[in-house]
């Protein structure tokens, strides 16, 4: 069971904990809803804070995924319960303006894009923060799966210890400063553990299940919200071979992600090996909405280029060496050599295997190569060359 001793000790704050007060970003699920009953009872002056990213009468509409209606009424049960204070923020419009929007034109751009990353990146790392500020907190905190420890004064970033939960990937954005005001207490349990404790405290979330989609993507259907949100904008046009030739077309470029096999709309091809009969898509030509397949052979990239680095540690002394890095969420951490611009806030990364898949829009994440669990920052992935070179193609 968890120790509150340990979780004061966690916050690393000074003196009583009833001297603090913390906001915790409150989702509406069993995660943040948790981390506000171990604050509460570990002593400390809690206050809930809960974004509203939708137009009232739409997100009373949806379900299943966090700053929705349903979820943000689900939040204010449980600090009612928790008998700490509440408030919603109506952040429609940053929202809008910061996240959604960039959503749509990265995917325009042949792109693929991670909204969850710049929700953390703005709105709440940046809005939410602030404001947690101005209410007088000592801390905010959330009910990410990552962990906080101190070196030598300096607050760091570690993998949650659940690695089937971790966070780290969607926070590689988090700035040193912001990181002195953060609080992650749920980095050190197991979602199992997590549950357990929403039953201690008789939640009513407890069997909430997790969020699957981006919150503001129903169903998964991401293409149907650029259209919403770019209508008249998307164009039709052709699925080609790497040699030129037209296999079918397509309804649009937002369809399609590098790396995909599944749903492309044309069969594999007849009288070629079984290697090279299925088929994936290699790249995408948004300029001429042309959508580019062929063997995974070509999805092969042994460099990427990397911008807007975000570096959580120190200054690295070399500008040259080896990083772990991943590429998704979900893919595990490839060993590279990183070389570093600081003046321009670019990198290069050359891997010691090619990787396969790898798509512009994307970030990577890097991870200490002797203790894996210690992230050190990331960037955003602007250039990733596979064995097609998509300028030769366009130009030929």
């Amino acid at each position: 069971m968890i120790n509150i001793n340990q979780v004061i000790e966690d916050m690393d704050l000074k003196g009583n904990p009833s001297k603090h007060r913390i906001v915790v970003a409150m989702s509406g699920g069993v995660d943040s809803s948790v981390t506000a009953a171990l604050l509460v009872e570990a002593g400390f002056d809690v206050v809930g804070l809960t974004m509203q990213l939708y137009d009232h009468g739409q997100a009373l509409q949806k379900k299943g995924a966090c700053c929705a209606g349903s979820d943000i009424n689900d939040a204010r049960l449980v600090s009612s319960k928790l008998q700490i204070p509440h408030y919603v923020l109506n952040y429609e419009n940053l929202f809008q303006d910061q996240v959604m929007e960039d959503f749509a034109d990265s995917y325009l751009r042949g792109e693929t894009p991670i909204p969850c990353v710049r929700c953390n990146q703005t709105v709440k790392f940046i809005d939410m923060l602030d404001r947690a500020k101005k209410l007088g907190a000592s801390a905010m905190a959330t009910g990410h799966y990552i962990r906080r420890r101190k070196n030598t004064g300096t607050p760091s970033l570690y993998k949650g210890i659940d690695s089937s939960k971790d966070q780290s990937y969607f926070l590689f954005a988090t700035t040193k400063s912001q990181l002195e005001f953060l609080r992650f207490p749920l980095g050190s349990l197991t979602k199992k553990e997590t549950r357990s404790v929403a039953r201690k405290y008789n939640l009513d979330v407890a069997e909430k299940p997790d969020s699957q989609d981006i919150c503001f993507v129903p169903d998964g259907r991401y293409a149907d919200v650029v259209r919403k949100l770019r209508p008249g904008s998307i164009d039709i046009g052709d699925i080609v071979d790497i040699e030129g030739k037209k296999l079918g077309q397509h309804n649009g470029i937002i369809d399609f992600t590098i790396g995909q096999r599944k749903g492309i709309g044309i069969g594999g091809r007849k009288g070629v090996d079984d290697n090279n009969s299925l088929l994936y898509v290699i790249a995408l030509d948004a300029k001429k909405k042309q959508v580019i397949v062929g063997s995974k052979d070509y999805l092969a990239c042994k460099k990427i280029k990397i911008t807007k680095c975000n570096w959580i540690i120190d200054r690295p002394h070399n500008k040259e060496f080896k990083i772990l890095v991943k590429l998704r969420n979900t893919s595990n951490p490839v060993v590279g050599k990183i070389k570093v611009d600081f003046k321009t806030g670019t990198s290069e990364l050359d891997f010691d295997e090619p990787q396969f898949g790898v798509s512009t829009g994307q970030a990577a994440v890097f991870y200490n190569t002797k203790d894996h669990s210690h992230v050190l920052g990331g960037g955003w992935i602007t250039d990733a060359p596979n064995m097609l070179d998509l300028n030769n193609f366009i130009n030929a």
